[in-house]
């Protein structure tokens, strides 16, 4: 039973003291995951990996995982229910008591304060993930170098699809289809 409690609680904070949304959130699932030893650091980029290509918000789909990881079924409930419940609440409560909330300068000033620190937990996390993924970087204190030429090349023939196709469609190509071209390069590459 306390490993339930530990998933609700944990989940819980994250959702409670993270803004800007699920990328925002990455950093934090990490940190607490890795603390508490629920998943290894490449258990942990495969698990972000398929929460980004998972229908759903990437908070919601990376609590459950663990959750479910963790303690099964129930387990992956009360992770999910603890990254969701703060923001239900904070936003009940805002939408009970205020109409036209954003309207207040406070709040503008608040949210523009905040607005700095999103932009660079989405950076830190993508810099962290970039490194581990491509570089072969474990951690910060055990500085082994060992790129994954693999996976490089994947990323940069992305790169350059992405590109391509933005400039012969003249907007942004759908996530979806760089997802899947991503996962047959990585099924052809990584059975050689």
């Amino acid at each position: 039973m306390h490993i339930l409690l530990q998933l609700f609680l944990t989940f819980f904070e994250i959702g409670a003291f993270t803004f800007g949304g699920g990328y925002a959130m990455i950093s934090l699932v990490s940190e607490k995951v890795l603390v508490n030893g629920w998943l290894t650091e490449a258990e942990l980029l495969n698990m972000i990996a398929v929460a980004e290509s998972t229908p759903g918000p990437i908070a919601v789909n990376m609590a459950t995982f663990v959750g479910s990881t963790q303690a099964g079924i129930l387990g992956s409930a009360l992770a999910t229910l603890g990254v969701i419940l703060p923001s239900f609440i904070i936003i009940l409560l805002i939408s009970a008591v205020m109409k036209n909330f954003l309207k207040y300068h406070g709040v503008q000033a608040f949210l523009s304060g905040v607005r700095p620190c999103v932009v660079a937990l989405i950076l830190g996390t993508s810099v962290n993930i970039g490194m581990s993924t491509l570089a072969g970087f474990k951690s910060v204190d055990g500085l082994s170098f060992d790129p994954d030429i693999r996976a490089i090349a994947i990323f940069i023939i992305i790169a350059v699809a992405a590109l391509g196709l933005k400039k012969l469609m003249k907007k942004k190509p759908s996530p979806i289809i760089l997802i899947l071209i991503s996962a047959v390069l990585g099924m052809l590459l990584y059975s050689i």
